[in-house]
């Protein structure tokens, strides 16, 4: 571990270190430490191959060699690294008050040994980057936390934190070992604990479209311009910067921003000034190209796409490319169909779509391979119903009202299959409250936890 001399430069403490070196650093009221850790890729064969795993850890610089209890934070997802704060925004502020935070890079993610385009040849072909990506699910990822966490504490339990499908990995926690949690709290993030794929989206199309209608309400000019860029791609071919094929279908995806809490404002502003005049007449602007193409990519995430559905199978069925499958069950959706008529265009939400592998250059090598595991039939369960009637972990979460990324109806279902969870429903934010909210949505999960409110 890199220590602080007295002239303010690190230096290295004998004996410290775990898989290799950690390094100590500081920034404005934090001390950081990067750790990393090896653990198995298939915990059921602890001697087999390995994996590297990647968190940082953060400490209030006032008690910096305190010995603090400990909150682990599982990142949103899946197939995303953990935040990369600067200082201590959003819910951090809140927990660095009485915990050490370790920001965990989930497996495949961040820092932690990658599983995108680049790397994953070095499996084999397709079938055999499919079985290895069938161990980035949430098991797996529970298994992960219990292997370090020896390290981390001692062998104390920690308090853990779940935003979104970390809220789903808090409950596979819950399911596999509770003893390793001293509190678990969950932030729009409660999983249904039996629902396929198709219930997921079925009940998923109707939510989206009340937040797109939400949004023409708000900004109803909005309506005409999205269905000019519509047509415009109906219409014409555009690639942009980046190599990325922009659809109608692509366009209508861009309605995952509905689903913040400034999603609708950023909309707009995308779309007021999408197109500029040319001397071969309107064409989609270069700002606008740029700026789509760095929410559609996704080259920082690949994870996302490839595994996302594989997050609800648990049993012998496949999700077959659930979202792209149950869209046709909302004919109101077909953007060909809409402008025919006079009617708003409607966008999509937190879907993943087999045009989305031949659309962008980060997901086209991967194509088969996500197809294999859309395909697959030997998913196992995530939760335990049994062992969550029975939770003796003090526990919270957050259920958004209206969520876009997560039903309600299923969230609470769960909450309530959960011996002892407390729950707060509000309308008062969206999917990203523990981030829009600042202190105030953690402060309010402990209070909950700890039976003070």
């Amino acid at each position: 571990m890199l220590n602080w001399d007295t002239a303010g430069k690190p230096s290295v403490r004998p004996g410290d270190r775990e898989s290799s070196l950690s390094v100590r650093y500081r920034q404005p009221g934090v001390v950081l430490t990067d750790r990393r850790f090896t653990v198995p890729l298939d915990h059921a064969d602890p001697g087999g191959e390995t994996i590297e795993l990647y968190a940082r850890e953060v400490v209030a610089s006032d008690k910096a060699d305190r010995d603090l209890p400990w909150l682990l934070y599982l990142q949103g997802g899946p197939g995303f690294g953990a935040n990369r704060f600067i200082g201590k925004p959003a819910w951090l502020g809140r927990a660095l008050k009485e915990f050490r935070v370790l920001l965990l890079d989930q497996r495949g993610t961040g820092a932690s040994t990658p599983a995108n385009r680049q790397t994953l040849p070095l499996r084999g072909g397709p079938a055999e980057q499919a079985d290895y990506l069938t161990r980035f699910r949430a098991d797996s990822i529970v298994r992960d936390c219990e292997a370090i966490r020896p390290q981390v504490t001692g062998g104390a339990p920690w308090t853990v934190l779940g935003q979104s499908f970390g809220g789903f990995c808090t409950v596979a926690y819950l399911s596999l070992a509770p003893e390793g949690l001293a509190t678990a709290l969950i932030t729009g993030g409660l999983p249904s604990l039996d629902a396929h794929a198709d219930d997921v989206y079925r009940a998923a199309y109707p939510r989206v479209e009340r937040k797109v209608l939400a949004h023409y309400a708000r900004y109803p000019q909005d309506v005409e311009r999205a269905r000019r860029i519509a047509d415009h791609l109906l219409t014409h071919d555009v690639v942009l910067p980046g190599g990325y094929r922009f659809t109608v279908e692509a366009f209508q995806s861009l309605g995952i921003l509905l689903g913040g809490g400034e999603g609708s404002h950023r909309l707009h502003f995308l779309l007021e000034d999408a197109f500029v005049r040319t001397p071969g007449g309107p064409a989609l602007s270069d700002a606008f190209q740029e700026e789509v193409q760095g929410l559609l990519s996704f080259a920082a995430a690949p994870l996302y796409a490839v595994i996302h559905e594989a997050i609800y199978g648990q049993d012998a069925r496949p999700t077959d490319w659930s979202a792209e499958r149950v869209r046709a069950e909302f004919p109101r959706f077909d953007a060909a169909e809409t402008l025919a008529g006079d009617g708003p265009l409607l966008f999509t939400g937190e879907t993943i779509h087999p045009w989305m592998f031949d659309c962008d250059p980060a997901l086209r090598p991967l194509r088969e391979t996500a197809a294999l595991l859309a395909a697959r039939t030997d998913w196992t369960p995530l939760y335990d119903p049994a062992r969550l009637a029975a939770n003796e972990v003090p526990a919270a979460a957050a259920v958004y009202h209206d969520d876009m990324y997560v039903d309600t109806g299923h969230a609470l279902t769960t909450a309530r299959a959960i011996r002892g969870l407390r729950t707060w429903v509000t309308d008062e934010f969206e999917h990203d409250g523990v981030r829009a909210g600042g202190p105030r949505v953690l402060d309010r999960l402990l209070a909950l936890a700890r039976d003070e409110v």
